[in-house]
């Protein structure tokens, strides 16, 4: 018999003063048998980092992620089902970065493990005609202290300020400060 996802669900109250980005969301992940603590608690901090202001252009939602493998962990669609926000975390390879630069307005990869540059070193030659990538790193011991305060309900204030995300929930705070590997140019 097939494990089933576990679902947890976070209330997110965002001030993200860099982006002038405000609000409340009330999530529910569906947290994959295979997922861990880390990437899925990154799932959450990517949807925090990136949540457009309003939904003119879509909403950014999680995908099916790991059930999916056509899918990124997180996306923006807009009306026409047009890709506006591709996210992926961790690794991805060169191909899997391609096809998203070549189906999204905008591809954006969030490393997180202490092996994110050395990964980075080997694969952006061969991504050098890709405008619309972004990549950022969260430096592996920021990753692993936020992974700390997964529970199956939680209560995120996060508020973003100089490039710093500043997450707090019951369990305690964590100062998480993404280092840019490469800008997007489009």
């Amino acid at each position: 018999m097939a494990l089933k996802a576990t679902i947890h669900k976070a209330q997110l109250q965002l001030s993200d003063m860099d982006r002038h980005v405000y609000g409340e969301h009330s999530l529910t992940v569906a947290r994959h048998p295979s997922e861990t603590d880390e990437r899925m608690m990154l799932r959450i901090l990517a949807f925090a980092l990136n949540v457009p202001a309003d939904d003119l252009h879509g909403k950014l939602e999680f995908s099916k992620g790991l059930s999916d493998v056509d899918e990124p962990p997180l996306w923006q669609l807009d009306l026409t089902g047009q890709v506006v926000h591709w996210i992926e975390l961790g690794q991805p390879d060169e191909r899997r970065l391609r096809q998203a630069h070549g189906r999204a307005d905008r591809v954006t990869v969030i490393g997180y493990a202490s092996s994110t540059p050395v990964w980075w070193t080997g694969i952006q030659n061969k991504l050098q005609r890709t405008p619309k990538l972004a990549v950022w790193q969260i430096p592996a011991e920021q990753a692993q202290a936020l992974a700390a305060l997964a529970e199956r309900g939680m209560q995120w204030q996060v508020s973003i300020q100089d490039g710093t995300a500043y997450v707090s929930t019951e369990k305690g705070a964590v100062e998480i400060t993404p280092v840019l590997l490469k800008e997007r140019e489009a």
